[in-house]
């Protein structure tokens, strides 16, 4: 039998109070799905006249796909301009001149702070007074999208390059490289498998957030098929609501899957000492010295060595 160096194993009367504890668990969960269950049916909320439109093609046609790919296609061009925008500052903030630095770091801090719904509301009033009447609901939801994650994916720029072990550029230091040679040769590369989980994991936090431009009645899958489809399907509120919230933890497994897979490939191709770093906002981001702090753990702006 193999003992665990964090805890010990646990004995027999230990074994069998986690048993009894995950038994009571599952009553416990199961009593609560119950009543869920059996509230949405005393409501008639099972009921086949309810959920037959989303049986029928032209609901899906008319409401459920334009609404998808509204939310896909802001999606998409938010995390394009997101990872460019963090790439950017995030670079910006390791720089060794201090008036490039510190106004990144404002940027970045800035928008980190602002709400992001606030954001959103900001930018779409904010356009018709500078750009004149129009729509700009698509345009106000991707800016917002970007200039908030891309501020948290700075930092996760900012971490992945600190967490690549100080020997690294030190030995590229040695052979005579230059600071942009080893950004460019040494660390990025490491730094980019290490980035890699956190990255996807804000951009699924991205995708989820495509559905605060409900707020402004941009047409994506909250919009039509949460708001539209149960005005025109009287009674088909919490119908919309269970079908909505499916498609959207489809997408997020699938995004899920798609960041574990290449993890996996990333360090299969590439040797890195880098250890795999979470979001800022998360407990225990590591620097490539073992440490880790809430918050993002990244402490005060300093150039990159």
């Amino acid at each position: 039998m193999s003992t665990s160096v964090l805890f010990d194993a646990p004995g027999p009367r230990t074994r069998v109070r986690n048993h009894l504890l995950t038994v009571i668990s599952v009553i416990a969960v199961g009593a609560v799905l119950y009543g869920i269950y059996t509230g949405f049916d005393a409501k008639g909320q099972w009921e086949a006249k309810i959920w037959q439109p989303f049986l029928q093609w032209e609901t899906w046609d008319f409401y459920i796909i334009p609404g998808l790919i509204g939310t896909l296609r802001a999606a998409a061009v938010a995390a394009v301009l997101a990872l460019l925008f963090g790439a950017v500052f995030g670079l910006a903030r390791l720089s060794d001149h201090r008036w490039i630095r510190v106004p990144a770091g404002v940027v970045v801090e800035v928008f980190r702070a602002i709400p992001l719904l606030l954001l959103i509301f900001f930018i779409f009033y904010l356009l018709p007074t500078v750009m004149g009447s129009g729509d700009y609901t698509f345009i106000a939801v991707v800016l917002g999208l970007t200039f908030y994650n891309g501020s948290v994916l700075a930092e996760v720029v900012r971490a992945g390059v600190y967490a690549v072990p100080k020997g690294q550029s030190e030995a590229a230091y040695a052979v005579g490289m230059r600071k942009n040679q080893v950004l460019r040769l040494v660390l990025l590369p490491q730094a980019v498998t290490a980035m890699m989980p956190a990255i996807v994991s804000q951009l699924v936090v991205l995708l989820k957030d495509t559905a605060l431009g409900y707020i402004i009645a941009y047409v994506d899958l909250l919009n039509t098929g949460f708001k539209i489809l149960p005005a025109r399907f009287f009674g088909s509120l919490i119908p919309a609501a269970i079908v909505i919230g499916i498609i959207y933890v489809t997408l997020n497994l699938a995004l899920s899957f798609l960041a574990t897979w290449l993890e996996r490939r990333s360090r299969r191709s590439r040797k890195t000492t880098a250890r795999p770093i979470a979001a800022p906002g998360s407990v225990g981001v590591g620097l490539g010295t073992g440490e880790g702090t809430a918050g993002g753990g990244l402490g005060p702006d300093k150039p990159l060595e």
